[in-house]
């Protein structure tokens, strides 16, 4: 749990000091609908926590919006927000349950024509059912993390690569595991900035 604790103390602190930088000059966005995603996946090796028990797959549709606060960093580069929400199926154990994922604030660092951005953001994640075979997720409400890169590649058209993970930060005890997601997208942009 302590563990825990230096992790959540740095995230709060790292916002903290991230809104504080977008203070003045980083007002300047409004909110847009940005993207719509199609994303599959399968899980890998658990860099974070315990092994899993099981090999597990999501499919799932995410939008993005962004959020008002940005910053141009000069040369091209921005430095923005956004939100992530998703909808969809997580497979492991031979069950299939639904999960719906919130990422309320995602930061993105990336050329504003849209050629490649980096992003970050944590949230929480719902599941239908918490079992999957043998791997309990010990109940329904997940922390997940995310870390990514998105790429334009013909007009509104792109790609990205995701690591999502999903943990219940033994919120339900010291038995339950989570597991880590690598996930390919197919992405259309609504909002361009170019």
């Amino acid at each position: 749990m302590r563990r825990y604790m230096h992790l959540m103390i740095f995230v709060l602190t790292s916002l903290t000091a991230f809104q504080a930088g977008l203070g003045g000059a980083a007002r300047a966005g409004e909110f847009a609908f940005e993207t719509i995603r199609l994303r599959g996946g399968v899980s890998g090796g658990s860099p974070l926590g315990r092994e899993r028990q099981s090999d597990f797959n999501q499919i799932d549709l995410a939008a993005t919006v962004r959020l008002p606060w940005e910053k141009e960093l000069g040369g091209g580069w921005v430095l923005g927000t956004r939100m992530l929400a998703s909808i969809g199926a997580l497979r492991g154990g031979g069950e299939t349950n639904g999960i719906m994922t919130v990422v309320p604030l995602d930061i993105v660092l990336g050329r504003k024509d849209g050629l490649v951005a980096i992003d970050m953001g944590g949230g929480g994640a719902l599941l239908s059912d918490s079992k999957f075979g043998r791997q309990n997720f010990g109940g329904p409400f997940q922390f997940v993390w995310t870390f990514g890169i998105t790429s334009h590649v013909a007009g509104p058209l792109g790609v990205g690569y995701h690591f999502q993970h999903y943990s219940d930060a033994t919120l339900y005890g010291q038995d339950s595991r989570g597991v880590d997601l690598h996930l390919i997208e197919l992405i259309y942009w609504f909002d361009r900035r170019d």
